[in-house]
């Protein structure tokens, strides 16, 4: 697995800048012995899990008690999602995230997916990146929280 590309949505690299966590969260991506295939979501989820863990990030962060709904991971004022599922899912993910920032919870977002040609080779129907970033440049007006696309392959 490796950085595809990265696409930020209103300023987002920034917000990650300032917290000294840009390179840190790109080359959580840069995974070479991670190969691409039919079916390896449980894999990368694994090895996303273990780099955020080991730098102190809550994982599968509750954000409403009654509905059970959660975030990958938070630290202080950041938000993270893993998206390797279905395509259906990740405008939840954009969803939970603003209500993130809506709430003053979080400053800023990253959202990790894989690029087109990857979530091709995982599976049928997978979310990709160059579809979220056009969607994220329709709704720029709905999508507010600022988030940084990382895109891997």
């Amino acid at each position: 697995m490796k950085l595809a590309f990265t696409h930020e949505h209103h300023n987002a690299s920034v917000i990650w800048s300032k917290r000294d966590l840009l390179d840190w969260i790109t080359d959580v991506f840069e995974a070479p012995a991670i190969t691409i295939k039919p079916h390896c979501t449980t894999v990368i989820r694994q090895h996303v899990i273990t780099e955020f863990q080991k730098e102190g990030w809550a994982q599968d962060v509750k954000i409403d008690q009654e509905l059970g709904l959660k975030v990958f991971a938070m630290k202080e004022d950041l938000g993270f999602q893993l998206q390797t599922g279905n395509m259906s899912r990740a405008p939840y993910d954009l969803l939970k995230l603003q209500y993130l920032f809506q709430s003053g919870k979080i400053e800023g977002a990253a959202l990790a997916v894989p690029s087109k040609a990857c979530a091709n080779k995982i599976g049928d129907n997978i979310a990709n990146a160059e579809r979220i970033c056009k969607e994220l440049i329709v709704f720029d007006r709905v999508i507010t929280v600022p988030i940084l696309v990382i895109a891997f392959e």
